[in-house]
């Protein structure tokens, strides 16, 4: 899958292609229903695929300080676009400047001069443009005037047809920040996943034989709410189960707020300055404090094999 970053990355000689737009935080269960019909389109055509996004995230620059939780970074949504089995993807710095373009110099910019799109496909709530001015019906109009169809493909919805929440980013965020982990999978069609470096924490667990890989997150990650949760630890090339914890540690008074992976039953993992990852499953149980050491190991012990079931089941 070919990469580009900016408008200059794309080659000179590119075709005609089958392209969607939007931020895809997430690539989730109601995106993935639209890349793939980009996906399909495109292979009737036989010609390449194309998603657009956007970094960093619109909102943030229309209203600072405003960043929605990210889903799944850009290196993320990159691998989870190419299991789709997209082409390219464009990655549109997004400025100032850039948002201000209506939604025809947008059109005209992007689709029409560099990308030579044959066919747009979007979901019926996309919006573009200046102000979000533009949406799917301003698309088509203006497909009619350069040479592109728009074909829009409805939303899929979580629960009983017709009597769900429609799938969106904004639903698997809060499933996220509830810690509904389960609820969150359904949406994103995957377990959550959290990436980051492992850093040098107060390193308790080590002292107590149960050492953990303590993240420091990529900015702005979705952190799931404090808590206890099964699921695993994807480090040096494998997938082991693990019990994470998100909180202050409150037994012992912690202030800064972590997030730390105990892979089962491995003490032998040397992560420090390592790029891993971690997928949950669910939520176990919330942050406490107890009143004796031996208490505490307990409930780890506790937590530990329940995390060693659910991850066995699944």
């Amino acid at each position: 899958m070919q990469r580009w970053r900016g408008l200059a990355d794309i080659p000179g000689d590119w075709g005609r292609s089958v392209v969607t737009i939007g931020s895809y935080d997430g690539v989730h269960r109601g995106h993935q229903l639209i890349i793939g019909r980009a996906v399909a389109r495109a292979r009737e055509l036989d010609i390449p695929s194309v998603v657009v996004t956007f970094d960093p995230h619109p909102a943030e620059i229309v209203r600072p300080g405003t960043h929605p939780a990210l889903l799944a970074p850009h290196p993320r949504r990159a691998e989870l676009l190419a299991a789709l089995g997209v082409d390219a993807v464009l990655v549109l710095p997004f400025t100032i400047d850039f948002s201000q373009l209506s939604p025809a110099e947008f059109v005209v910019k992007v689709l029409v001069e560099k990308l030579r799109a044959r066919t747009v496909v979007e979901g019926p709530n996309f919006r573009f443009g200046h102000r979000a001015t533009g949406n799917v019906g301003t698309l088509a109009e203006l497909g009619e005037t350069y040479g592109f169809e728009v074909l829009v493909v409805d939303l899929v919805e979580r629960g009983a047809a017709g009597q769900g929440e429609p799938f969106s980013s904004t639903l698997a965020r809060r499933l996220v920040a509830e810690g509904d982990m389960v609820g969150a999978a359904e949406v994103l069609g995957r377990p959550h996943r959290v990436e980051g470096t492992v850093v040098r924490g107060a390193q308790r667990g080590r002292v107590l034989g149960i050492p953990t890989a303590n993240l420091e997150t990529v900015p702005h990650s979705a952190v799931p709410a404090d808590g206890v949760y099964a699921g695993w630890l994807l480090a040096d090339g494998e997938r082991m189960p693990a019990a994470i914890s998100i909180g202050m540690n409150p037994h012992f008074h912690g202030t800064h707020r972590s997030v730390e992976a105990h892979a089962l039953d491995r003490t032998d993992l040397e992560l420090y300055g390592q790029w891993v990852a971690v997928d949950f499953h669910s939520y176990l149980r919330g942050q406490e404090s107890f009143d004796t050491l031996d208490e505490l190991m307990e409930r780890i012990g506790d937590d530990l094999r329940r995390a060693r079931e659910v991850t066995r089941e699944d």
